[in-house]
């Protein structure tokens, strides 16, 4: 088998999945480091935004160890964690004996329709090597009025913090990379990953694209990190969209 200590830009999953495994014992440790700590503060943010209520049924997709999932079960809410790998679902049922956690992909997602209350992703999806299939599983398995809640790396839209921040990508973190972690390879992909990935509007294009309602995003850390959001639509709501697209069709024609 081939090296996979880094995924490279194509994303094939096995290789992805090979990646995390590599870096799962120390993952939470290291983001914590390489973060400066500020992981635990977008996780507030994440909590926030999805408001888990006991009782609800939660899908957290990427869910790696756990940390994401963790305050939302405490919570009440009956949480599900998906990973593509098992490295990561192995040390996450070692932490979290409270979480269902499943191997599966964010792209063919093992569930039934309208199926969960919320579906939480936190830094994960620029790691699927489809993400507008993934948006649209989202979509699939929540329920109506269901609640989609994204947290991922951005672009920081002043361009002297952006100008920071890529000198931080590209010096600093490789660096501390090299010293604290077993797999450095991997945070070399993490850098090219973030570098590659579309700016706030895009992804929040994206995800009206998949057929959400009520977009927005809110800028975490001056951009370097974006909350995203969205709806899945009532039945009703979406038969009104439908009906008045069809009417701007016809007053176009």
């Amino acid at each position: 088998m081939e090296d996979v200590s880094r995924a490279d830009m194509q994303k094939d999953p096995a290789e992805v999945a090979g990646m995390f495994d590599a870096t799962a014992k120390r993952y939470d440790l290291l983001n914590s480091l390489l973060s400066g700590g500020n992981d635990k503060l977008w996780r507030i943010h994440m909590q926030r935004a999805v408001r888990p209520q006991p009782g609800e049924r939660i899908l957290d997709v990427a869910a790696g160890t756990g940390a994401s999932a963790a305050p939302m079960a405490k919570a009440g809410a009956l949480v599900t964690a998906l990973d593509i790998s098992q490295g990561m679902l192995e040390e996450g049922r070692k932490r979290h004996a409270d979480i269902e956690f499943v191997h599966g992909s964010a792209e063919e997602l093992p569930f039934e329709d309208d199926t969960f209350d919320a579906v939480t992703i936190s830094f994960g999806l620029r790691n699927v090597q489809h993400p507008r299939v993934a948006l649209s599983e989202f979509y699939r398995v929540l329920k109506p009025s269901g609640r989609l809640v994204i947290c991922e790396f951005s672009q920081p839209p002043v361009n002297v913090v952006r100008k920071g921040y890529e000198l931080y990508l590209g010096t600093m973190l490789p660096g501390m990379a090299k010293v604290a972690s077993s797999n450095p390879e991997a945070y070399r992909y993490l850098v090219e990953s973030i570098r590659s990935w579309p700016d706030q509007q895009s992804l929040s294009q994206w995800i009206r694209t998949a057929g959400f309602t009520r977009v927005a995003h809110r800028n975490l850390t001056m951009g370097v990190v974006a909350l995203h959001r969205g709806r899945k639509p009532t039945e009703q709501t979406a038969a009104m969209r439908i009906a008045r697209h069809a009417q701007a069709e016809e007053q176009a024609d």
